[in-house]
């Protein structure tokens, strides 16, 4: 499991006081208001202030306080540390399924998990084959029928047409 979560890009300055623009990697902005702290290349950085515009969100970074020092840190990566609080049941984070071997419910293997994409009505799982080719899969309970972390898998059900 990952111990850190990557949750945004810095992808700008913001105004002339230090401020970096965050493209975030959640669609929950919200969350932004409770991080106390990031790791910038495995630097801590304490949070001063949380500021949105637009779909981004403006840091108040300490020790970042001019455009040069902010300008600096465009195109970093931006994590925070994972949540102590235990996730609500069958739940994960991505980064914790992203590898797992996806399995049929006939015991074959279809591949390992490289993606999850978001498509508002649920999430699409991409397998890929050990031939290189991707197979999605909606995560839905007819077709995912378990995740296993502690074992590495995940075990599906093909239903008839889908692949």
């Amino acid at each position: 499991m990952h111990s850190r979560f990557e949750i945004g890009k810095i992808v700008n300055t913001f105004g002339i006081k230090g401020e970096v623009k965050i493209l975030p990697y959640t669609e929950n902005l919200e969350q932004f208001k409770k991080i106390k702290k990031i790791y910038i290349s495995n630097k801590e950085v304490k949070v001063q202030s949380v500021k949105y515009h637009k779909n981004t969100v403006i840091l108040k970074l300490e020790g970042v306080d001019d455009m040069t020092s902010a300008e600096n840190l465009r195109g970093s990566i931006i994590e925070i540390e994972r949540s102590k609080e235990k996730l609500p049941k069958d739940t994960y984070y991505i980064a914790d399924l992203v590898g797992l071997e996806v399995y049929t419910d006939e015991g074959n293997l279809l591949g390992k998990l490289e993606d999850i994409y978001n498509t508002g009505a649920n999430d699409i799982y991409t397998v890929k084959t050990e031939d290189g080719k991707q197979i999605l899969l909606p995560s839905i309970s007819e077709v995912i029928k378990e995740i296993d972390i502690e074992n590495k898998k995940i075990i599906v059900h093909i239903l008839k047409g889908l692949i």
